[in-house]
This record gives structure tokens, sequence and C-alpha cells, in this order.
């Protein structure tokens, strides 16, 4: 804390709003020192969000901007993080206006940034095992099944609790991410970690505690699971596509199509014999048996082995510091 107050890093913080006015100036007042700059992006918001900020708030650090039409909230970070990086943010940081982000732990948030340990940071709000029995069930749950998807799409097997919005990022990072193909709604933060594996960026947890007060969050994670799935599958696709055979080839990029071929073929092979013989009356020959077990059991050594690798080879060395 100490050394970030005398620190000439210019630290900015992006607040999308939507249905926030409850909440949205106490998040600013709590907003301390050590915040260069603050942009509201009301994204089409029906309460006014902006307007409302734009009436009630004092703080000089604070500028509003306003979408004409609602483009979700990756759509508002992302114009948040344009004008940072036009106005010279070193660290932008992501915080909802919703009340259940503190903003006392910024600091925390961007410090593996300054310290060259990442190049993004998020939090996680499954450190502390007692608090998260707070969090709704169906949350819960949702998040757990998330994780793991985001894990296999992104390659980050180190994180956890993907759709925790509160992050942070440095701003020469930002600048090589394609923006342009990021999603614009709900899939944003998992989107984000896609794109940023793609160029071996480092990401790190950041400890935080899980937050529930009266706020009515946006995300329902029961209606976006669906649509979720699917694009956590093409991002998987395209990112063993990108890293193991575009980019890079080694051995893992021989054990997963062959282990793919064994594995599906086995079972194929031992289910066409199997519903023949009980069509038939008989019993499926032994060595039928074993061809097909035995190729099971190959195939799934080969996927293992895969993912073994993929989980070795999560970026290490944060790029800003480099590269920059």
């Amino acid at each position: 804390m100490r050394n970030l107050r005398k620190s000439s890093v210019r630290i900015a913080v992006v607040i999308p709003c939507y249905r926030v006015k409850k909440n949205i100036l106490g998040v600013i007042n709590n907003i301390d020192a050590t915040v260069w700059r603050i942009y509201v992006v009301d994204d089409k918001c029906p309460e006014e969000s902006g307007r409302y900020v734009e009436a009630n708030c004092k703080d000089p650090r604070v500028t509003v901007l306003r979408h004409e039409v609602n483009q979700g909230v990756g759509g508002a970070v992302i114009t948040g993080y344009q004008y940072s990086i036009n106005d010279g943010a070193d660290v932008i940081v992501k915080l909802d206006g919703d009340g259940q982000m503190d903003p006392a732990l910024i600091p925390y948030i961007v410090k593996p940034i300054l310290t060259g340990e990442a190049d993004y940071t998020k939090g996680n709000r499954f450190f502390n095992l007692e608090k998260i029995l707070i969090m709704p069930k169906l949350r819960l749950f949702g998040n757990a099944m998330l994780s793991l998807l985001t894990k296999l799409s992104s390659g980050y097997w180190n994180l956890f609790d993907p759709t925790n919005g509160y992050t942070a990022i440095h701003s020469e990072i930002l600048k090589i991410l394609p923006l342009g193909k990021v999603s614009r709604r709900y899939f944003f933060e998992t989107d984000m970690l896609f794109r940023l594996n793609t160029i071996r960026a480092v990401v790190v947890d950041v400890p935080m505690d899980a937050k529930y007060g009266d706020e009515n969050s946006n995300l329902k994670i029961s209606k976006i699971l669906g649509e979720f799935l699917v694009k956590h599958m093409l991002n998987l696709i395209k990112r063993i596509f990108y890293n193991y055979y575009l980019r890079d080839m080694s051995l893992a990029s021989l054990e997963l199509p062959l282990g793919i071929t064994l594995f599906l073929g086995g079972i194929s092979f031992g289910g066409w014999h199997w519903w023949k013989a009980i069509g038939q009356g008989i019993t499926t020959p032994l060595g039928t048996i074993m061809i097909s077990v035995l190729s099971i059991l190959i195939g799934l050594q080969f996927l293992l082995s895969f993912i073994a690798y993929d989980i070795s080879i999560v970026p290490r060395r944060s790029l800003h510091k480099t590269r920059f």
C-alpha cells in the first residue's frame, strides 16, 4: 500500500454501468487516491446512471462515457479500456458498479502487475472455503462448472472463478490484444482469458471474499450455461489449433488426434460388435473385447498425456516486463 501511494504508475478504473444507480456513487466514493482516473461507462442504462453520476459526483477523476446502444458489459469495458489507453493509463482495473466488488482491494489486484508477476489479474472468491458458503448455491455450482470449461478453453489451468469481473490489466497488453474480436456481453471475462492465452500473457488469481448484499446481479448463470458451453468449445478448438498446429508443434500435437481416434474408435468398435452379438444371441469373442479395451485404454493414456502437457505450459513469464 505504501509503495503504491508513492508510485508514479497511473492506475485507471473502468466501471460499466447498467441498472446500478443505487450503488454507483458509493462505489466511486470508496475508490482511494491511488487511482488516477475513473471512467464510468453508461451502457444505455435505463436508469441513466451516467447522468446521475454527473449530477451528483464531484470527484474530478471521473469521466462519464455513454453508449447510444446497449453493447453489454464487455462492450462497456472495452470502451473504457480504449479511453484509458488513449489518456495514458499504465494499469486499468475493471470494477462493477453494483457494490459487489470492494474498491479497497484495488491495490492488491494491481500489485502482481506492478511487480512484474502478471500481465492480467482477476479476483477469486474461492480461496476462503468458509466465506464462499454465503454464495447462492446455484451460483456456486454454475461457477464450478464454468471454471472447468474455462480451464479447457483458455489454457489457464491455474485459474478459478472465471465469471469474477474484478480484473486488472497492463495497458501494453491491451494494445496487442484484438479487442474487436472479444465477446461484448457476459462471455467477456472468459473470452478475454482465451485471447490472453493466444499472446502467452501471464494471468494470476487474487484472493477476495464473496460479497452479496441486496444488489441484484444481471448475470443469471442458469440462463447462459448453454450459450457458454458452445462458446467454450469453439474457443477450445481454436486454442488447440493456434497453439499446437499453427504456431508450434510438439509431441502433444500427435497425442491429441491419436488419443481421440483410439478412444472413440475403441468405443465404436466394441459397441458395434457387442450390439451385433446381442442380435445374433452369441457371446462377443474375447479377442474382440480385448482389442476394444486396449484401444480405449491407449487412447485415454494419450489424452491424459496431452492434458498434462497442456497444464505444464501455462504462461509464467510476464509479457509486459520482457517485451516492453
